[in-house]
């Protein structure tokens, strides 16, 4: 995933400058250049309709339409480059603005030479993972020559600080910072980098994000990123290690996989905390300690035949503070055309020390082809889990052990550029039955 999405609307008016200008900018350079390079892309259009009885009571609903659109050079000139990634979605049965979520608005120029790269526009630098997206303008320098342990880069961003689930950019809050990377081969890479976000006169956060990717071979890889506050909100409460993630992979034999990933995180409102700050609110001792989930997990994997591919792990978990930790026990299997049948089956079982009061979870899947452009699968799910968005500390995950869910897809390729999904689900749970249909369609040009 991207991290927290940057939420647009076409009513945003002024609060959208910044990625209007990258757009117009971007518009001019091709208009003056004659529309010579070719464009690549994406658009997709998908239509959601759910119909519920909860407690007896039925309704039914075209809950949103989303519209997506990805557009890159496919021949860039080597001193002007541009992109564009944004989303557009309604909501014909709620009572919600049309939004349009801009993931990529920027143009961007190179030196002759290749040293010198700048952007502008709305920004997601993936050096810098979650904390990547401003609105603004990022100035890169590239070393030369490379060495032995690659190539290094330094760079420097500021601009405005977007919201995260509204329109436009948060007022009197701003984002900079600087990293540098060192890039080597076969997609390794080491980044170093500082983040700042100022809320009016307060400090919001000042954090050091750490990343890295090793490859060893084709046998084995460890990825690990981490983010650590300088200080606490408005300089309340204390530094600390706020995110870590560490996932490694080794394939000692070509049969055998292992697989250990270690997650933690803490969250805290650090932009209601320095607000509260500065319009004079006491503030709440317990939102300084925030949202703790932690979680490590092991899983080996062995191939006995090519079609076959059975698992088993291990896990512990804590979804939410103040919650018990739960160890689980995972097994499964993955079938390839299951003895000449032509269908795909995959089957996979969590078992939780919580019992009845935990998340025993069951899937599993059936797929098959029917010639060359039609796939097939019917689903089903046992104890969903669902994650409720609250803005005091980021949110909850809420285990459901109860729910059911049973689903139908279909995925048809028309031609190298259209494709129709169609998805249709139940989801029994006590008092709540819901049906639902997704359909999309996708052009790629």
């Amino acid at each position: 995933m991207r991290g927290a999405e940057v939420v647009g609307s076409f009513h945003g008016g002024t609060r959208c400058g910044v990625c209007v200008a990258a757009v117009a900018i971007m518009l001019a350079a091709m208009h003056a250049s004659g529309q010579t390079t070719p464009v690549s892309g994406r658009f997709s259009l998908f239509g959601d309709w759910a119909s519920r009885t909860v407690a007896g009571n039925s309704s039914s609903d075209l809950s949103d339409v989303i519209a997506t659109l990805s557009l890159r050079p496919t021949a860039a000139d080597p001193t002007v480059s541009w992109a564009l990634d944004a989303r557009v979605a309604d909501y014909p049965s709620a009572e919600r603005d049309t939004r349009i979520s801009i993931y990529e608005a920027w143009v961007g120029v190179r030196s002759a030479s290749g040293a010198w790269r700048a952007r502008l526009g709305q920004l997601w630098l993936t050096e810098l993972g979650g904390l990547g997206n401003i609105g603004g303008a990022q100035l890169e320098y590239l070393l030369a020559p490379s060495t032995a342990a690659g190539r290094l880069r330094v760079g420097a961003f500021a601009g405005l600080e977007p919201k995260r689930l509204d329109a436009g950019w948060v007022k009197d809050v701003k984002k900079g910072g600087v990293y540098v990377a060192l890039d080597g081969d076969h997609g390794r890479k080491h980044v170093l980098g500082w983040v700042l976000i100022r809320n009016g006169s307060l400090t919001e956060r000042s954090v050091v994000t750490l990343s890295n990717f090793v490859p060893v071979g084709r046998t084995f890889f460890l990825y690990q990123a981490a983010e650590l506050d300088l200080q606490g909100p408005g300089r309340l409460g204390t530094s600390e290690l706020t995110y870590l993630l560490v996932n490694m992979h080794w394939v000692p034999v070509r049969a055998v996989d292992l697989q250990a990933t270690y997650h933690r995180g803490v969250s805290i409102d650090a932009r209601g905390l320095t607000e509260d700050q500065l319009a004079g609110r006491p503030v709440d001792p317990a939102a300084l300690v925030g949202l703790l989930y932690e979680s490590s997990r092991f899983r080996v994997s062995v191939r006995p035949l090519r079609w076959l591919t059975v698992w088993a792990g291990a896990g512990h978990d804590r979804n939410n503070r103040g919650d018990p930790a739960s160890n689980r026990l995972n097994l499964g299997l993955s079938a390839r055309n299951f003895v000449g049948t032509g269908l795909d089956i995959s089957v996979s079982k969590w078992t939780s020390d919580k019992g009845i009061d935990g998340s025993d979870s069951l899937y599993v899947s059936l797929g098959r082809s029917f010639g060359s452009r039609v796939y097939v699968s019917l689903d089903y799910n046992q104890a969903l889990a669902v994650y409720h968005l609250r803005s005091q500390d980021g949110g909850i995950v809420e285990v459901r052990p109860d729910s059911r869910r049973y689903a139908l897809a279909a995925t048809v390729t028309l031609s190298r550029r259209w494709a129709i999904l169609l998805d249709l689900e139940r989801l029994d749970q006590q008092s709540l039955t819901e049906n639902r249909l997704l359909a999309g369609l996708t052009l790629r040009f």
